[in-house]
């Protein structure tokens, strides 16, 4: 058997409707995983879920908006009563609404900011994580960014947040690593996704990105999403409380 298999496994990833998220559904499916597609849109993660269930793949679609407390609860109960205990979670939805420094940020964008990707990836956790222990096991995947490893003058609060993710994952690698909990990072790069989009859509954004690359590209979501499917999978078994970069070598020549 594969190592990468995930057979019967039940996937539930956050943001998947388009960009990294979708990529690691579509992946995941591919290895067997039955995958639950989750954005703010039920139509759009309807059209998901069908397209993964057309190629072959198994797949129910649920909505859900990460700010909203009662709407995560609504996720997890909804996938747990539909499928069972879920074995793999990927936080992947993130919210982004300021492209500026630090000291012009205003606070209700600040706060969005903490409040979605560090707020709900705890949330999720905490709702998932306790019946992955009771079924013997399973895995976290949280997609940081590289914004958390480097200073920004124009993405400080995002940075914050997706540095507080590799913690994240560092705590509860140590508190859930007894009961064969897993829970990682991925730290991507510049990908070409929506999300994105404003910084490579820009020529002089992206070029001064790219220079800095040995790669001298950009990635692309399919090459985040087998590293999902690794930390997911026995593949990963031995790999927890790790944040993974993928980022075309920007960080360490940049």
């Amino acid at each position: 058997m594969s190592l990468f298999n995930l057979e019967g496994k039940i996937a539930l990833i956050t943001g998947s409707t388009k960009g990294i998220g979708k990529a690691i559904a579509e992946r995941m499916a591919e290895q067997g995983a039955i995958v639950v597609i989750s954005s703010r849109n039920q139509d759009a993660c309807d059209e998901v879920a069908a397209g993964i269930i057309v190629q072959g793949g198994k797949a129910i679609a649920i909505s859900c908006n990460i700010n909203y407390q009662e709407q995560l609860q609504n996720l997890v109960t909804k996938t747990q009563s539909e499928l069972g205990s879920i074995d793999i979670l990927v936080c992947n939805a993130a919210i982004n609404p300021f492209f500026g420094s630090s000291q012009e940020i205003p606070d209700s964008a600040f706060d969005k900011i903490m409040h979605a990707n560090i707020g709900s990836v705890h949330r999720l956790c905490q709702l998932a994580i306790p019946r992955m222990a009771e079924k013997g096991g399973g895995a976290v995947v949280i997609i940081s960014s590289i914004g958390g490893l480097k200073g920004s003058n124009a993405l400080g609060a995002y940075a914050i947040s997706k540095a507080a993710d590799m913690q994240m994952a560092r705590n509860l690698a140590v508190e859930w690593g007894p009961r064969n909990v897993r829970v990682n990072c991925i730290a991507p790069g510049l990908v070409r996704t929506d999300f994105a989009k404003a910084l490579w859509e820009n020529p002089e954004i992206y070029e001064a990105t790219v220079s800095k690359y040995p790669l001298r590209r950009i990635g692309e979501p399919d090459e985040i999403a087998g590293a999902a499917v690794f930390l997911a999978s026995d593949s990963g078994s031995f790999t927890t409380g790790q944040t993974i970069v993928i980022d075309g070598g920007g960080t360490i020549a940049g």
